[in-house]
């Protein structure tokens, strides 16, 4: 089976091709640019690389998000079309397990955080156990005030990651003491690879009504509710 996996939730761009149980290729780029030039290309460009050709993919996995709302639709608006177009199956996995992925041979609990701005994130928390992610707390958008005073009272080691760790990492060293720890910077990159498995025995989604997992309203769409409320 040749699974392809798109992640455009966050600044990374990745796209991954798996075959079988091997990770045959990725394609990764962490810098602020728009994805939607750049998805389509980046995947031609891997295949090609990988001598696949697009007939031969037989599931497509994506990202769907916590993460950047205008990110979300492009990865998973593809992922649909291609899945639509070719015949196959479509699934979703969550952006934040697939950053906590990266923390498999961690001995704790796994934070992978993304920047929500206004002092909040998007977060979840997470462990292996057997070789298996597994989900301790939903993913959910929080102060990271909030969150870090829900790791402290857990008491144990927690491994937070991903590319906007710098900005809140000062909250995480004070409030968690020895129990935070960070992962090194080539960690904070989730990998499509990653994404590819994670999504391989998932049942696949009804294509039609599938959409990015936001977490949290847009500010525009929760401003408009609110006043449609009143």
């Amino acid at each position: 089976m040749n699974i392809l996996a798109i992640d455009t939730s966050t600044d990374v761009l990745g796209i991954g091709l798996v075959s079988d149980e091997k990770v045959i290729g990725e394609y990764i780029t962490n810098i602020k640019r728009n994805h939607s030039t750049r998805v389509l290309p980046a995947i031609e460009y891997l295949l090609k690389d990988c001598g696949i050709q697009t007939k031969d993919i037989n599931k497509i996995v994506v990202a769907e998000g916590p993460g950047s709302y205008t990110g979300l639709r492009i990865g998973v608006t593809i992922g649909k079309t291609l899945a639509w177009t070719l015949k196959i199956p479509l699934v979703g996995v969550s952006s934040l397990k697939v950053m906590a992925a990266s923390g498999r041979y961690f001995d704790g609990y796994i934070s992978p955080i993304i920047d929500a701005r206004r002092g909040n994130i998007y977060t979840g928390l997470y462990k292996f156990e057997n070789g298996e992610i597994i989900e301790v707390l939903e993913d959910q958008h929080i102060s990271t005030e909030d969150w870090v005073l829900k790791l402290n009272a857990m008491e144990k080691p927690i491994l937070v990651l991903g590319s906007d760790v710098p900005q809140h990492k000062e909250i995480f060293t004070v409030r968690l003491n020895e129990f935070a720890c960070f992962a090194p910077i080539t960690d904070n990159i989730p990998r499509p690879g990653e994404l590819a498995l994670l999504g391989r025995q998932l049942v696949e989604e009804n294509i039609h009504s599938f959409v990015p997992n936001y977490t949290r309203l847009a500010e525009a769409e929760a401003k408009w509710r609110e006043q449609n409320r009143r």
